[in-house]
């Protein structure tokens, strides 16, 4: 493996595993394979939370345009959460 190639990493989103580049996740990322219908409905709003995470932040809320750190195993959970 090459410099350019990043690892990947399995994470958990409503009990469903997707492979990720380890790095950073965004917000609009986690709700779209959460949710695949997101980016053409941009007006529902969503809850995102995480756990096992890195560190000292293992757990948390993930809000629009947040980012977070991935790794292995970490489990998110999206609802919708109505209009805003």
């Amino acid at each position: 493996m090459n410099d350019k190639e990043k690892k990947k990493v399995t994470i958990i989103i409503n009990a469903d595993p997707f492979e990720v580049e380890k790095d950073e996740i965004t917000y609009n990322e986690i709700v779209s394979m959460g949710f695949p219908d997101f980016p053409q409905h941009p007006e529902r709003t969503y809850s995102v939370t995480y756990e096992r995470g890195i560190g000292n932040k293992p757990e948390g809320i993930l809000s629009v345009g947040g980012v977070v750190k991935t790794k292995n195993e970490m489990r998110f959970y999206v609802k919708h959460t109505g209009e805003s």
